[in-house]
């Protein structure tokens, strides 16, 4: 089979001027070290590194994009990935998005450069995006690279993928992917790409660790899913002569994210020193609406050999705005907060189930 494929591999890949367009270079995040009593069972591990990316159904996400400076962003670059936000939110996600004029206030910051560094890339999930907002709060944590007006592969809305939580398509161990190796190397060292040989093993031939992966199909279609030139891929064959995706949200781009972000349920109203116990499976959540009867410190917390993750809001005229969480993934304990919650005001715990361990019960009770 391989002196087969060496056969049709071209001495160079000359790609005509629909792949010659630079490509989003977000490499995969790294794989969490788990302890050994997590190691000992890998549904759980697997469970963990499924949903550490995932962000709390219900969160509205604030971004704000950079208007001075390197990263400044011209307002019709603006107005396209506004575009894709509202891409995003039609699917029905239970997600909201929301635009806001100080940096302080966004969890997702955006940057625009037709200068070096002159490239498209988002920090990937929850824990990525909230970590370099952290870490770099001068830098964007979403950067779009080339004039998305001009643009049709859909990179407004793949970086924002990115964001949700998705991983490039063509990375997954389940593609079946085989490449001509030095045609891949040579394609992406030469413009417009221009990448050094880490930069494509990490966006193209590495694959990504099967715990990370929803699933055990490849969606060719996907919005996530890179454009390749003829003579690229050596299997599955078809796409030997290249693969251009339509650049828009595919069925299964849809269907990822009304998994982990289904239409949003009416919260439990939840009383003091009373525990609310349920059957969750990875994945799902579930809100509780709290109002206290005094103002003082409240815990709240979860019971149950599970692993969840629990995050606290107080509601804003309507809005939710994240006060405090607590993850207990991969740890012998169980999530816990602690926070002064105020009379007349009203708040949501949310609960978002990553393992249900042995019985798949968990409860939570707020005192």
């Amino acid at each position: 089979m391989q002196q087969r494929a060496r056969r049709h591999h071209p001495e160079k890949v000359v790609p005509s001027e629909q792949f010659a367009k630079p490509l989003c270079v977000t490499p995969p995040p790294p794989v969490r070290q788990f302890s050994p009593t997590v190691m000992a069972d890998p549904n759980r591990a697997r469970a963990i590194l499924l949903t550490e990316g995932i962000w709390q159904n219900g969160t509205t996400i604030h971004y704000w994009f950079f208007r001075e400076g390197h990263w400044s962003v011209p307002e019709n670059q603006a107005e396209k990935v506004r575009e894709a936000f509202a891409e995003w939110k039609a699917v029905g996600i239970g997600l909201e998005f929301e635009e806001v004029s100080q940096r302080s206030e966004a969890e997702v910051r955006i940057g625009y450069s037709l200068k070096k560094p002159h490239e498209s890339k988002s920090a990937v999930g929850r824990t990525g995006v909230l970590d370099a907002a952290a870490r770099f709060p001068n830098v964007p944590t979403t950067q779009y690279g080339w004039d998305l007006t001009q643009d049709e592969s859909g990179t407004a809305a793949h970086e924002l993928g990115h964001v949700l939580g998705l991983m490039h398509e063509h990375q997954s161990p389940f593609a079946g992917i085989r490449w001509h190796e030095q045609a891949v190397y040579d394609y992406f060292a030469g413009p417009p790409n221009n990448w050094d040989r880490e930069t494509i093993v990490s966006n193209v031939l590495m694959k990504l660790d099967r715990r990370q992966v929803q699933g055990s199909k490849w969606d060719p279609d996907s919005i996530m899913e890179y454009a390749f030139p003829p003579g690229l891929i050596a299997e599955p064959r078809q796409y030997e002569r290249g693969l251009r995706p339509p650049g828009t949200l595919s069925d299964t781009d849809k269907q990822w994210a009304l998994y982990w972000y289904p239409p949003r349920q009416a919260p439990i109203t939840a009383q003091p020193f009373q525990s609310a116990a349920f059957d969750l499976t990875g994945g799902q959540q579930v809100d509780f609406e709290i109002k206290p009867a005094e103002s003082r410190k409240y815990t709240l917390e979860t019971k149950g050999s599970t692993d969840a993750v629990l995050v606290l809001f107080e509601d804003v005229n309507g809005a939710p705005r994240y006060l405090s969480g607590d993850d207990d993934s991969g740890e012998e304990r169980n999530a816990s907060i602690t926070y002064k919650l105020l009379q007349g005001r009203s708040y949501i715990a949310r609960l978002r189930l990553v393992y249900p361990g042995p019985t798949g019960k968990t409860s939570f009770m707020y005192y």
